[in-house]
């Protein structure tokens, strides 16, 4: 037969063993509960400090010293509009730059291959005159007639011959051509080397800032330009 034993308090020291477990379950609960307040009650602490330190920092600065952080940097249209002689009540007569752009060309003797041309021209104005005329140089860049990328570099002479309307004027201008290549290297003379002489007489006429002006090709063709002088 087997034998049984019993132990006498065994039964009570079950629950006493389990009660023990949740205790130092929820100790352990407690510590961690009690390092994560602290943690955030030092946070908050460190954080309430770097704001009264940068209150103090503010209040401290001399009123100069906060109007020019205050102050944005000035921006650069802002700076371009307050040139000297951006005022000037001729300013097509006294500024410095006249930049244009061609926007359609006229073929005098059209043919199927040709396509519309489109310059960007920028022309500086010089404190020199000759024969009565203001020197000028500038430099084109364009798409020939043939759709080939070309370039004008030139030097030019620009006149207002009529005091009643002084805003015409009458300019010529003589330089070196390049861009006529391969099969197209015939159609302007002079062009051996694909880098040819040329001279281009024009008419224009400026409103305040804006010109237009009527640029003559040769027997080939002429361009309308419209442009804006710039101090």
């Amino acid at each position: 037969m087997p034998v049984h034993l019993r132990v006498p308090g065994a039964a009570f020291l079950l629950p006493l063993r389990s009660r023990a477990v949740r205790l130092t379950r929820a100790a352990s609960r407690l510590r961690r509960a009690g390092r994560g307040a602290l943690t955030g009650a030092l946070a908050a602490v460190a954080l309430a400090a770097s704001a009264s330190i940068a209150h103090a920092q503010d209040t401290s600065a001399p009123p100069s010293a906060k109007a020019a952080a205050g102050e944005s940097e000035p921006s650069l249209a802002s700076l371009w509009s307050t040139r000297p002689g951006w005022d000037a009540p001729q300013p097509w007569r006294t500024d410095k730059w006249y930049v244009q752009f061609a926007y359609y060309t006229w073929h005098f003797h059209p043919d199927p291959r040709h396509e519309q041309s489109y310059a960007v021209d920028t022309t500086y104005r010089l404190d020199e005159y000759w024969l009565g005329g203001r020197w000028l140089v500038g430099l084109a860049l364009f798409q020939n007639s043939f759709g080939q990328f070309s370039q004008y570099l030139y030097g030019a002479l620009q006149w207002h011959p009529w005091q009643e309307q002084p805003p015409f004027y009458v300019k010529v201008s003589a330089g070196l051509l390049h861009g006529y290549r391969g099969e197209f290297r015939d159609k302007i003379p002079f062009n051996h080397y694909e880098i040819a002489p040329a001279i281009v007489p024009s008419v224009g006429y400026c409103w305040t800032r804006y010109c237009t002006e009527f640029v003559l090709l040769g027997g080939n063709g002429a361009l309308f330009t419209v442009g804006m002088t710039v101090p």
